[in-house]
């Protein structure tokens, strides 16, 4: 089964913390490439757990996935990112 999703990753000073926004799922390590590859990890564990326990395919229907031809793709998709500032009194 082939898995579409994003992963973001963040600098929060002494950690870079990567997360899935579509799945709702994050890590962190002490490099960007620690931090994907733990989320990786994460994702993996807990599907194999879902799995094991017969929700996975719940869990990725209410995280908005489709499944079709062996690939689950999210039917949502995130269309512009951006920084923005606003002065708060």
């Amino acid at each position: 089964m082939n898995l579409k999703f994003t992963v973001q990753i963040w600098d929060k000073g002494l950690w870079y913390v990567a997360r899935c926004p579509e799945l709702d799922f994050v890590s962190q390590g002490s490099s960007p490439e620690e931090a994907r590859r733990n989320l990786l990890e994460v994702i993996q564990i807990q599907f194999e757990e879902m799995s094991r326990l017969g929700t996975l395919d719940d869990y990725l229907s209410e995280c908005g996935y489709l499944r079709a031809n062996g690939m689950l793709t999210p039917q949502t998709e995130m269309v512009r990112l951006e920084k923005s500032a606003l002065q708060v009194l």
